[in-house]
């Protein structure tokens, strides 16, 4: 008599009774499934891209994967086609906010919190009436960072898996189907995920007021290297009227101290021009024709 297990080993064409695997691919089917009807399709002019129920009648998609200008439509799981209106957008932090004339679609259940690197993620998104999904690795997590934008991101967040362009906007999920934010595309396609933090602070100015304030000088400004003292940042234009111009700035001058402390670069000066720099006074030491110079300069709203 022969025993059945061995016989099912044996036959690779056999169903396994339980198989775990087979349990864990039930298990994420559902997790896709229960996220699907708070994600839509976001169709603007040549782009296509998905996004996700925020609050009702308030839908959340990536910044640079929308329009700059032209109609939107938002399509719905459950086949709507609707259309939208832009309420704001921060593209230093990739958010922005749609506003669509129905309140019965399930805002996504969004919780702070950052998962562990080596944990698994799924990027939700929609497309064609339907849901799609990418399974990978949470390959990096660590502290806030600023964007090439002067962003505040509340943590950094990279994810090892295959994201289709129309999903960008969409949500990630951890295993438990917890929402931890808003996939998209950062630098050499790596995917990023906004995190739902920095999406609850975000969202809600975008909605009371259509954009977030950032800081402006009204500079054209180029780094330059000085000889035996560090870098330096030369005015290469200065706009007429800006603030730049009011705090008698010139072509030439080199900006050698923000408040006290050396310059580091263009990159380091956008990490200061964020939502709380505008109103703000600066003083600055300047190189004005190889001559020490300083300069109160009040920082402006960037238009």
């Amino acid at each position: 008599m022969s025993d059945p297990k061995s016989d099912s080993m044996s036959d690779p064409a056999a169903p396994i009774q339980g198989s775990s695997l087979q349990a864990f691919s039930r298990d994420l089917a559902g997790l896709v499934a229960r996220a699907a009807p708070s994600v839509v399709a976001v169709r603007s002019h040549r782009h296509r891209a998905s996004g996700f129920v925020w609050r009702p009648g308030l839908v959340v998609t990536a910044d640079e994967a929308l329009a700059e200008e032209g109609e939107i439509t938002v399509e719905t799981a459950d086949g709507a086609s609707l259309p939208a209106t832009l309420a704001g957008r921060d593209p230093s932090t990739d958010v922005a906010l749609l506003r669509v004339g129905r309140s019965d679609l399930p805002p996504a259940p969004l919780e702070p919190g950052a998962p562990a690197v080596g944990a698994l993620a799924v990027a939700v998104g929609l497309s064609d009436g339907a849901p799609t999904a990418a399974l990978g690795l949470v390959s990096r997590v660590s502290g806030p960072w600023r964007s090439m934008r002067g962003g505040e991101i509340d943590a950094r967040i990279e994810l090892d898996l295959a994201l289709r362009r129309s999903a960008e906007g969409g949500l990630a999920l951890d295993p438990s189907g917890r929402a931890i934010g808003m996939a998209v595309f950062g630098p050499r396609r790596r995917v990023l995920v906004i995190p739902a933090a920095t999406v609850a602070r975000v969202a809600p100015v975008l909605d009371a007021s259509g954009r977030v304030p950032l800081g402006y000088l009204g500079l054209g400004l180029q780094a330059v290297r000085r000889e035996d003292r560090g870098t330096g940042l030369m005015v290469m234009s200065v706009e007429p009227g800006g603030p730049g111009a009011r705090a008698d700035l010139r072509q030439g001058d080199v900006i050698l101290a923000w408040n006290g402390e050396p310059v580091r670069g263009l990159q380091a000066l956008q990490g200061l021009l964020g939502p709380g720099s505008v109103g703000t006074v600066v003083r600055l030491a300047l190189s004005r024709a190889g001559a020490p110079h300083e300069a109160a300069l009040t920082i402006g709203e960037r238009p």
